[in-house]
């Protein structure tokens, strides 16, 4: 089965991510959200498939992140206005983001050997 890494192709933990999957059996294809973000749709899935909260998948420590002030702005927006922000720049997202190509089973964000475990071996 192919998974879909979401990363960046420079980003030492989505190429350390996609090395771990490969030597696990998989196969991967990895979107550059840096090139393009994900649209705000394929994002709206991706977070409600992980089951995680929506501020999970903001890139905490990234450069952008910080520059825009969003620890403080992210409380007072709405679920839309975060997923429109998402969606305007790949750099704001936390990565890698790994899914099932088919766009089913379960989403990871950032990697965690552990996690990925439990998510991507036998599966």
């Amino acid at each position: 089965m192919e998974l879909t890494i979401y990363g960046y192709p420079k980003c030492s933990t989505s190429t350390d991510a996609q090395k771990w999957l490969r030597a696990h059996g998989h196969q991967t294809a990895m979107y550059d959200m840096f090139a393009e973000a994900p649209p705000k749709e394929t994002l709206r899935e991706l977070i409600g498939r992980s089951g995680l909260a929506l501020r999970k998948f903001y890139n905490v420590n990234g450069d952008k992140y910080k520059e825009l002030g969003l620890k403080d702005k992210l409380g007072a927006m709405s679920s839309e206005e975060q997923l429109d922000l998402l969606a305007s720049d790949g750099r704001l997202i936390k990565r890698p983001i790994v899914t099932r190509s088919d766009g089913k089973g379960p989403v990871t964000v950032g990697f965690k050997p552990a996690e990925y475990e439990t998510a991507w071996v036998g599966k």
